[in-house]
C-alpha cells in the first residue's frame, strides 16, 4: 500500500497566536453588554467552540433565555471588543519557524478556526500567512464549527488529502474532540490554557507547549525531513 503524506491542520488561536485570553475579554466585555456576569475562568473554558455555539452554551449556564438576536448582539460586541486588542496580539514562539519548516520541506499544511474572518484576519496578516497559498478555513465557509469536524475535513480537501493521514494541532479539547470526530490524529499545545491530561483525555496523543517545542520534535510527528 502507498504511504500517505503528512500533512498538518493548525488551530489559530492559542495553537498559533497568543490570542485565546484577548477573546476571553472580549467575551466577558460582551457578556456584560447583556447585563451577565460570568466569571472568566468560566468564559476560558468554552474557548475554541464556534461563537454561537459559545454563546448557547455560556447563556444555558447562566439559566437565562436564548434568542437569535441576543446571540448575534454577543457575537457582534465581541468581534468590536476583540478588534480593539488584536493589534496587539503576536504570534506563539516558534510559530513562523514551523510553518516555514513545513512550506519548505513541502509538508502540506493548513489554518482551520472557529472565528470568522473579521476577526481572524488581522491576526493572520501578524502571522505572515499568505491566503493565495495557503488553505485557510473559518467559521464563515462551513456548516458547523468545533466540536464539529467540517473545519478541519473541509481544511484536508482544499489540501487535497486524506484527513485520515493528517494531525490537527490545536490548544483546546473543542480542537482534539473534532479531531477525534474527523478520524485525523491530535497533537495538542499548552499554550491555550488547558492541562496535558484534559488534552489527552479528548484524544491527543502527543502534547507539546508551543509550536516551539512541537518544532524541537518534528521528527517524532510524521515531519521528518525529505
Amino acid at each position: 500500500m502507498p504511504v500517505a503524506k503528512p500533512a498538518f491542520l493548525f488551530d489559530l488561536d492559542g495553537t498559533l497566536v497568543d490570542s485565546v485570553y484577548d477573546h476571553v475579554l472580549a467575551w466577558h466585555d460582551a457578556l456584560l453588554s447583556e447585563n451577565i456576569e460570568l466569571p472568566v475562568w468560566r468564559i476560558h473554558r468554552r474557548i475554541g467552540m464556534s461563537g454561537g455555539l459559545f454563546a448557547n452554551m455560556l447563556l444555558r449556564e447562566v439559566g437565562q433565555e436564548i434568542s437569535k438576536e441576543r446571540i448575534d448582539h454577543l457575537r457582534r460586541v465581541h468581534a468590536e471588543s476583540y478588534a480593539k486588542r488584536s493589534a496587539k496580539v503576536r504570534p506563539l514562539p516558534g510559530a513562523k519557524e514551523l510553518l516555514a519548516y513545513l512550506t519548505k520541506n513541502k509538508i502540506p499544511w493548513a489554518i482551520a478556526t472557529s472565528g470568522r474572518m473579521e476577526t481572524a484576519g488581522p491576526v493572520l496578516k501578524t502571522l505572515g500567512v499568505d491566503l493565495k497559498k495557503i488553505p485557510v478555513v473559518t467559521r464563515d465557509q462551513v456548516r458547523f464549527a468545533k466540536p464539529d469536524p467540517d473545519l478541519f475535513i473541509e481544511a484536508a480537501d482544499r489540501l487535497g488529502i486524506d484527513i485520515t493521514a493528517a494531525s490537527v494541532v490545536g490548544d483546546a479539547i473543542w480542537d482534539m474532540l473534532a479531531a477525534r470526530r474527523a478520524r485525523a490524529l491530535g497533537i495538542g499545545l499548552l499554550s491555550g490554557g488547558y492541562g496535558e491530561e484534559e488534552l489527552v483525555r479528548s484524544g491527543a496523543y502527543r502534547v507539546f507547549a508551543e509550536p516551539a517545542d512541537m518544532l524541537r520534535h518534528i521528527d517524532e510527528i510524521g515531519g521528518r525531513q525529505v
